[in-house]
């Protein structure tokens, strides 16, 4: 596609996603302080709603779902591919009420951070190690046994379309010790938004949902390796990128 169209695209949509940032996000805050989880989670995500709505209608990037019947009733741990930040909004619209496992850092960037803090996240600091893993078991239980699904990105940071990161072991710790199934989630949404990328490519993106993986009788070993040949098969499956092909750069 002409790039030009893209540019101006993108401009659009980034126009239209500061806006709703800076003119409803400030007082949805202020309205959200008082409230439980489950009023901060309905109102909050009307943010992310339209700007995944606006990047539809400006971007002509949409999404497509398979193996939705593999979501089990109550809680569980959502470990999933990173490419681009699109998966951390949309995610929301396909799961039931979710928090995250993230870098304590972002909870202070102005907005967005705050947004974020208001909706119950396992916040870590990554260099602390076991520190850090004993928060997110600990955390993370009393999320699941409150009824609210966990997102983890497994290889801890976004990976480039054809790549991949080593697992962490964190997600499937967590299930060990809950006794709540992971739930993994291959997608490729860097694709058409890649990290650092200002231009999105239209088309839609895959996201495909794999079977439970039930912790009992399994080591967390076990479910991380489990949930990494799974996501990376399907992601052969499932990627638009021709032989050799990398989009990092994009």
């Amino acid at each position: 596609m002409n790039k030009t169209v893209l540019v101006v695209r993108a401009l659009i949509y980034y126009a239209g996603m500061i806006l709703n940032t800076a003119l409803p996000l400030p007082f949805m805050l202020i309205i959200c302080i008082p409230l439980n989880f489950k009023w901060r989670y309905r109102i909050l995500t009307k943010w992310t709603m339209f700007n995944m709505w606006w990047l539809e209608k400006t971007c002509k990037l949409y999404y497509r779902v398979e193996g939705k019947e593999n979501i089990p009733e109550g809680a569980g741990i959502i470990l999933c591919k990173h490419q681009s930040a699109w998966e951390t909004m949309q995610l929301q619209f396909i799961f039931p009420p979710q928090t995250w496992v993230l870098k304590k850092s972002l909870k202070w960037i102005p907005l967005f951070g705050w947004t974020i803090s208001l909706l119950n996240p396992v916040a870590i600091d990554r260099s602390s190690g076991k520190r850090a893993l004993s928060s997110v078991i600990e955390q993370g239980t009393e999320r699941l046994k409150d009824g609210i699904w966990m997102v983890i990105f497994p290889e801890g940071t976004r990976a480039a379309p054809g790549t991949k990161k080593r697992y962490k072991i964190g997600g499937a710790a967590l299930s060990v010790a809950s006794g709540f199934p992971v739930v993994p989630v291959a997608q490729n949404s860097g694709e058409f938004w890649p990290r650092h990328g200002f231009l999105k490519q239209p088309g839609t993106v895959t996201v495909s949902i794999g079977p439970a993986i039930e912790p009992e009788g399994r080591t967390a070993e076990e479910i991380n390796r489990l949930t990494e040949e799974w996501i990376e098969n399907k992601m052969a499956e499932i990627t638009t990128l021709k032989p050799n092909e990398n989009t990092a750069s994009a």
